[in-house]
């Protein structure tokens, strides 16, 4: 048996998620590969080929890869299947992106955002907002699966894989990548980041999200939304965490004035410790937290963002 890993990345440094999918490669057995699909990402693959328990790392480098769209992650998946039993990947945009189109090409079914492997051919998967898990045996003869990346521990370093370099696609392709609009901020990215504040309806107004940002810079942390406030017009769309948002699991995530909808608790209940701020103590945000306080946010704020300040923060 052999897996394939697709690789998340940036082109100049490996995305932990990938470390990620490898462990759930692992738990599907057989050999493990890494493919890094990227222009300019030699970087990218060395540091691929140290991950524990890695075979070997293809590596594709091409201009059609340094703003790929899903034809161009297609044609090059596509004929590499014959060569594997499973193909990983992360639950990103990325990996959301191409990895129905090559399931498609392939005539399997998809296995969406597994948080679990129980065997080669079983997987757990979270469904209605997470509130249940769905044990999933897939009788394809190859699997297509993307990989929740906060519920797996992330493999480490130590291997010495060899780097394999194979052709990329040329296109061109119908689709074609226009331009990304990004958001700059001096803040850890909202997936990445070790300590998370999000802000809810109850913040009122998008300038209120300053309460927030003071405390987020004190703590080196990452501000996020729930879909309410986003649907306010509070914050932006790259904001929210949540179903149909982003899924993190920091150290530590602080809800501030959210109630603690399905939808929410689905992108933030993996997180180590939840700690919530809410005036109604009937929310259901205090049924995960850790940590509550029954309190007036616009009180509460100002007075945890002077006990940091005296602490050093």
């Amino acid at each position: 048996m052999a897996v394939l890993v697709v690789a998340e990345h940036d082109n100049k440094s490996l995305n932990d998620a990938t470390r990620a999918a490898v462990t759930a490669a692992a738990g599907i057995g057989g050999d493990i590969d890494v493919l890094v699909a990227g222009s300019g990402a030699g970087a990218v693959a060395e540091a691929a080929a140290k991950i524990d328990g890695v075979r070997k790392v293809l590596h594709a480098d091409g201009e059609v890869f340094k703003n790929p769209v899903a034809e161009a992650f297609e044609a090059l998946i596509v004929p590499l299947a014959d060569g594997y039993d499973a193909i990983l990947t992360p639950a990103t945009t990325t990996g959301k992106n191409f990895m129905p189109r090559v399931a498609a090409k392939l005539d399997v079914m998809q296995i969406s955002d597994i948080s679990a492997v129980e065997g080669p051919d079983t997987f757990v998967r979270p469904v209605y907002a997470g509130n249940a898990m769905m044990t999933v045996k897939s009788k394809d003869a190859k699997k297509v699966i993307t990989v929740r990346p906060t519920t797996f521990d992330k493999a480490g370093d130590g291997g010495s894989a060899k780097v394999e370099s194979i052709e990329a696609p040329k296109g061109p392709f119908k689709a074609a990548f226009v331009k990304a609009e990004l958001s700059k901020s001096d803040r850890p990215e909202l997936t990445a980041a070790k300590i998370v504040i999000s802000g809810g309806r109850g913040m009122a107004s998008g300038d209120n999200f300053k309460l927030l940002d003071k405390i987020a810079d004190r703590l080196n942390a990452a501000v996020g939304a729930s879909r309410a406030a986003v649907d306010a017009g509070y914050v932006p769309n790259d904001f929210q965490v949540g179903q149909t948002g982003k899924v993190v699991a920091p150290e530590l995530y602080i809800a501030v004035g959210i109630s603690g909808a399905i939808q929410h608790l689905a992108g933030m209940k993996d997180s180590k410790v939840i700690v919530a701020i809410n005036k109604d103590e009937e929310a259901p945000i205090f049924q995960v937290s850790d940590y509550g306080l029954v309190a007036d946010l616009f009180k509460a704020l100002p007075e945890l963002d002077e006990e940091l300040g005296k602490a050093g923060y």
